[in-house]
């Protein structure tokens, strides 16, 4: 049976945001510009690292699919997926209410709350080609590691920490922040684990109904 054409709306609708954020992006950037602490610091917080990687993956994805070229990988884009939903997740639970929010409203409000509620919306409707392996979602984790050690380094050399429960001259010092990563690190996990289920069962469904949608030139063979 012929698998079924993918979304003809998805492409163009990937481009529209990544041009969405994109410009939210370059109104932050331009405001960390002429802030005293500075482009690198822009770089520090996750947030940004975040909706970059969203940027890349739906940018380049929109373009795939408009000219019939190989698709974001979907243990790349499930990655986006973990790291934007972690950062809604932690917006709304830690930092909605933080006094330094140094980004327009409507910025704050496209990186912090529209990106990550459209990457998920992208994941479940195109769902993954193939299953995401247990092993995929524990290298999901390398990333946020490899921050973790930079802001740490990086905070303790310049005495600038991207968030306050990273900011171990706060109450409670490094035994807090250590709370607050294994805290985190739980969160990333069980969230990376979640994205992973719902995308196999959604793929799993699609595969039930005849197979998977053709991606790219190059899109394979679902395999269990």
């Amino acid at each position: 049976m012929p698998a079924p054409p993918v979304h003809a709306w998805l492409a163009p609708a990937r481009l529209a945001v990544a041009a969405l954020v994109a410009v939210a992006l370059c109104f932050s950037g331009y405001r960390a510009a002429n802030d005293p602490t500075g482009v690198l610091n822009f770089f520090g917080y996750f947030t940004n690292l975040g909706n970059l990687a969203g940027l890349a993956v739906l940018g380049y994805g929109g373009w795939a699919g408009l000219t019939g070229r190989r698709p974001v990988p979907d243990e790349v884009r499930g990655a986006v997926v973990l790291y934007l939903a972690i950062t809604g997740l932690a917006f709304g639970t830690l930092l909605a209410t933080y006094p330094e929010q140094l980004v327009l409203p409507w910025v704050g409000d496209v990186l912090h709350r529209v990106m990550p509620v459209l990457v998920l919306a992208d994941w479940l409707v195109d769902p993954p080609v193939r299953r995401v392996r247990p092993v995929v979602v524990l290298g999901w984790l390398g990333f946020p590691l490899l921050y973790l050690a930079y802001v740490l380094l990086r905070g303790h050399a310049v005495d600038w920490y991207p968030y306050p429960f990273l900011d171990p001259r706060l109450h409670g010092g490094y035994r807090r922040v250590a709370g607050a990563c294994f805290l985190m690190a739980v969160a990333f996990l069980l969230v990376g684990a979640a994205v992973a289920a719902v995308g196999n069962a959604l793929a799993d469904r699609r595969d039930a109904r005849g197979g998977a949608f053709p991606r790219g030139r190059h899109a394979r063979a679902r395999t269990s």
